[in-house]
């Protein structure tokens, strides 16, 4: 152990990353969103139709959880800038972090045999220490991307791998994980999906998270009012994290609005849903190679503002299709904007803490990713608000099953594709604003 300890202390990155460093540091992507997109997509279902729990205390837990993901984003951040330990401010989070998430992820899917109250409880539980887990481990791991990588250039090459990884994970997550519970049960799923996470997390802390030797380590930590204040007074970061969340509320309007478009406006199988979002994900991955090469030829504000203005127009294209094909050809086009996305928003948040760094002479990472993590959870919020309001508009009621009137139809194609545009609309607009437009600092 002490051994151990010592190696991790003395672990130190001097130089670009290598090509196995950047993999493995990339290879965090991928357990991080299956466990994301599996929590999210299942875990309503799991707890209502397999263990019986009333919806309404579900939908209370699921906003519990929600309130105590956005608050920790902010705390856990600024807390890891602040620490300052021999084995670095970042590593000692995400080690003793690791266990603690995958034993909490599995424990979601394995609840004891407890009538509804103790299932109520066992949720809240085990959700809060997933919910403190995960941002632990989730929010350094993203706050080592701009200290592992100092440059557009290597930022643009390093992210590659990441986001590749990333997308790998949201497939299994949405499409594996029904294909496991099926087939092994929800215990089975747990475990299988669990060790993998767990076997991925702990080749990406060996092999590529490594930290800096960063002139401020051994300084006084910024005090809390200062954080504060530099943060959100910086002229960079208030247009970049508006412009993130309606970026993010359009891209979950369009996931949300899907199973609706496909079974009434185009009149499929729910099963369809999987082919549309099979074509965004699919043609973002090759996408984000592309746009890596774009922001390594002009700067990150340029390849940001023209992979917006790609999703957006691409996205207007749900309004006419009539069949799943056409739509999943509109979604190879959304794809390409995906992918853009996915591959800069990162990369642009990073130059802004360098310029941060050169006003305040403190690395802050830890408080810039937590607070767009506390500010993009509002998509959520964002994404039921317009579903509703659609939904309930145009006349929409679930009681008819598919024998819907005529308006629902062009209120779900407006859902999926005029209110992305719009918010897509205000996230150009912002990113227009944002003010760095060097290349690198």
């Amino acid at each position: 152990m002490a051994t151990l300890t010592t190696r991790l202390r003395d672990r130190r990155l001097d130089a670009a990353p290598t090509r196995a460093q950047t993999i493995a540091f990339g290879a965090s992507g991928f357990p991080t969103q299956l466990m994301t997109q599996t929590f999210s997509a299942f875990v309503v279902y799991f707890y209502v139709t397999q263990l019986g729990v009333p919806p309404e205390w579900v939908a209370a837990a699921m906003i519990a959880h929600g309130v105590l993901n956005a608050v920790l984003n902010p705390v856990v951040g600024a807390l890891s800038d602040r620490i300052r330990t021999p084995w670095g401010r970042r590593i000692p989070w995400i080690g003793l972090g690791i266990v603690p998430l995958i034993v909490a992820f599995a424990l979601v899917w394995m609840p004891p045999a407890l009538p509804v109250p103790g299932l109520i409880a066992w949720f809240l539980v085990v959700v809060a220490v997933y919910d403190i887990a995960f941002v632990v481990v989730v929010l350094n791991i993203s706050a080592l991307f701009p200290e592992i990588f100092r440059t557009t250039e290597e930022r643009a090459r390093g992210n590659v791998p990441r986001q590749i990884f990333a997308i790998l994970g949201m497939v299994l997550g949405t499409a594996g994980a029904p294909a496991l519970y099926g087939w092994i049960g929800w215990p089975g799923m747990a475990i299988v999906l669990s060790t993998v996470c767990l076997a991925l997390l702990v080749w990406s802390f060996a092999g590529g998270m490594v930290e800096r030797r960063v002139p401020e380590a051994a300084s006084e930590a910024m005090r809390w009012g200062a954080q504060l204040r530099y943060t959100f007074a910086n002229r960079a970061f208030v247009p970049y994290v508006l412009g993130s969340l309606f970026v993010q509320t359009s891209i979950a309007v369009i996931l949300a609005a899907i199973p609706f478009y496909v079974r009434y406006s185009l009149g499929a199988a729910e099963g369809d849903g999987s082919l549309l979002l099979g074509a965004i994900f699919v043609t973002a991955i090759p996408s984000i190679v592309l746009w890596s090469s774009v922001v390594r030829r002009t700067s990150p504000r340029t390849a940001l503002l023209w992979s917006v203005a790609v999703f957006g127009v691409a996205v207007l294209g749900y309004l006419l299709p009539t069949s799943v094909l056409a739509a999943a050809l509109i979604g190879v086009a959304v794809g390409v904007g995906v992918g853009g996305l996915l591959q800069l928003l990162e990369v642009v948040l990073s130059q802004i803490i360098d310029e941060d760094a050169v006003r305040t002479g403190h690395r802050r990472e830890g408080a810039y990713f937590g607070v767009n993590g506390f500010v993009v959870r509002g998509s959520v919020v964002l994404q039921a608000v317009v579903a509703a309001a659609v939904l309930t508009s145009s006349g929409f009621d679930a009681s008819l099953g598919d024998g819907q009137p005529d308006t629902v139809d062009g209120g779900i194609r407006i859902m999926v594709a005029v209110v992305p545009l719009v918010f897509t609309a205000l996230a150009w607009l912002c990113f227009w604003l944002y003010p760095i437009r060097a290349r690198d600092l």
